[in-house]
């Protein structure tokens, strides 16, 4: 039985896109039929709330942030969102799996694939972190059973039986041309003259080779995404598709104040695609930046008439999606969506306790979901609570315009990672600031556990040691900071500094830098550590790929507890190594 929750969902935020509807919202003999598309995206096996919140206006001029998201909670609200619609689809834009929770994670994220399965999740795309583990464990992940292709064990808890919903990777492309999944997905509402159908596109963004381990993608090719969508819009037509969704892990950003409805500036990857898509396309269910918005891309370029939404990260936020279609036309006649805070429990951040607010609904968990999730969070206890150490204060995250930089945090896993390789020669460390997951927040005393490191740290990377010149460092720094994605200022080790300026041009913006206090040579060999998937090139670095003399240390989340446990209490670095000039 599903458990229901407290309030109503908000209905002021939403707005109306498109044509005027009809006044049958359920359809009738005479009106549109309205189907509810429920979207997630990102969701990262966050079994337990992330102890994240959602930064939304408290409507004084001022912030307030929401704690939300857990699978119980985000199970409530998907459901009360259904209940608004007579007909309704849940479809998620990637990245459901990986870079999970312990207690998802240490399990193969068999526990996330079954949590969406009770949820009810009809068609997810294929996002980059479906395969760091491989494409023949992500197959699994769809047909199911207890083969092992990885090094941790399958089925450990319970015979996985796979998703019962379905992949979609429209463009991932094995060497014969076939898919690796289906490409599209139908799906069929109401009956005789007023039946429906909805057409879904799903794949991941192009760039996913930057992005993952190339042993696991071995003979796969990812194709162009506007032309992989706009060759599959004609086929879902001629099956009969009225509406045309495309689930696509890529996206972008706003700018301004934090608000998940809205579209203020929004800039990223994702528009070269949006403005050479096909104006069949209805809607756009987008992910991979983490970022919660709702635009009308019409008013961002008036000859591309669709939706486009993300719904964040994590659970924290699903997007209720309602469109209206003409039976008789075949086509959509309205569409309007809005962003739902899964508002769930309190938690201390490293500002202090967050708690609830009645602004927002507040989500009661299903107890379905609710039990399945305590079984793996039990089973993983041994592992979580473990204390590793203690450090002198929170290390926070950064967020919104300054997660591009690893701050505090970024600079002790830097630290960490040089430690765990003085003996390999290293004199530098690096840390990308978009592989750090989540702020460090101890108990009073400072007590860390390793439940608390890993959810910063989830990927299980090796770290590496290389050889390169100080013209070759400043080149990789340089590439974190060019007009290629999202910036990055990687995170350095302690006696590296560096400052830049993002006016000056693409590869010229570094304009100091400095290893204990003096100038980086440029002619001299230097050894750098640095995760293994930033020296497989990782988030689009380049200039750690080939470099001589490599050779592998321990995991990173290993070489983080080994850091912080080597002292009585570990200090939390707070200088500026990364920064910009202030002119």
């Amino acid at each position: 039985m599903h458990q229901p929750v407290r309030f109503f969902l908000p209905l002021a935020l939403s707005g109306l896109l498109g044509a005027c509807a009809a006044p049958m919202a359920g359809g009738g003999a005479s009106g549109p039929v309205e189907v509810g598309i429920v979207g997630i995206n990102d969701f990262h096996g966050s079994l337990e709330p992330p102890r994240q919140a959602v930064n939304v206006s408290d409507g004084k001029g001022g912030v307030i942030g929401v704690p939300a998201g857990g699978a119980a909670w985000l199970a409530s609200a998907i459901d009360s969102i259904r209940a608004r619609h007579p007909f309704s689809m849940t479809v998620s834009a990637g990245d459901m799996i990986s870079a999970s929770q312990l207690a998802s994670s240490l399990y193969l994220d068999e526990s996330a694939i079954g949590v969406m399965n009770r949820i009810g999740v009809d068609f997810n795309a294929v996002g980059n972190h479906e395969f760091d583990n491989g494409q023949q464990e992500l197959l699994r992940k769809q047909t199911g059973g207890c083969e092992k292709f990885t090094a941790k064990q399958p089925c450990a808890l319970e015979k996985f039986t796979g998703a019962t919903f379905k992949y979609l990777a429209a463009s991932t492309k094995r060497a014969d041309g076939s898919t690796l999944f289906p490409a599209t997905g139908l799906k069929t509402f109401g009956s005789g003259s007023q039946a429906v159908t909805v057409g879904v596109i799903g794949l991941t963004l192009k760039g996913t080779p930057n992005l993952v381990n190339p042993t696991g993608i071995q003979g796969l090719t990812f194709e162009d995404e506007a032309d992989t969508i706009n060759a599959a819009v004609p086929a879902l037509k001629a099956q009969g598709a009225d509406a045309i969704v495309v689930l696509i892990h890529e996206g972008g950003r706003t700018k301004g104040d934090p608000d998940p409805q809205g579209c203020n500036d929004f800039a990223g990857d994702i528009r070269p695609i949006l403005d050479r898509l096909d104006t069949r396309v209805d809607v756009v269910v987008s992910g991979h930046t983490h970022w919660a918005y709702v635009c009308d891309y019409a008013q961002l370029n008036p000859a591309k008439p669709f939706l486009l939404t993300s719904a964040g990260v994590y659970g924290e936020l699903v997007t209720d999606i309602t469109l209206k279609i003409d039976p008789m036309a075949g086509r959509v006649v309205s569409k309007k969506a809005q962003n739902v805070i899964v508002q769930s429990v309190p938690y201390t951040s490293t500002r202090g306790p967050l708690g609830n607010t009645p602004l927002f609904p507040q989500f009661q968990p299903r107890a379905d979901i609710a039990q399945y999730v305590a079984k793996y969070v039990e089973a993983s206890k041994e592992y979580t609570q473990r204390p590793i150490g203690r450090i002198d204060r929170p290390a926070p995250k950064n967020e919104g315009a300054d997660g591009g930089a690893g701050g505090p945090l970024g600079n002790l896993i830097a630290d960490a990672q040089l430690g765990a390789t003085r003996d390999k020669g290293a004199e530098i460390a690096f840390m990308n600031p978009f592989g750090i997951r989540a702020p460090l927040v101890p108990a009073a005393d400072g007590t860390l556990t390793f439940g608390d490191i890993y959810l910063c740290q989830p990927f299980g990377n090796n770290v590496v040691t290389e050889s390169m010149t100080g013209a070759q460092i400043k080149a990789v720094l340089e590439e974190g900071l060019d007009d290629t994605g999202p910036k990055q200022a990687l995170a350095p080790s302690a006696g590296f500094a560096f400052r830049y300026d993002p006016a000056r041009p693409a590869g010229d913006r570094i304009v100091t830098i400095t290893l204990d206090g003096k100038p980086l040579d440029m002619a001299k060999t230097y050894r750098v550590t640095v995760n293994g998937f930033l020296g497989l090139g990782g988030d689009g670095f380049s200039g750690f790929v080939g470099k001589p003399d490599t050779v592998t240390g321990p995991t990173d989340i290993d070489a983080l507890e080994s850091w912080i446990k080597a002292v009585p209490v570990r200090a939390v670095p707070q200088e500026v190594r990364a920064g910009v000039v202030k002119g």
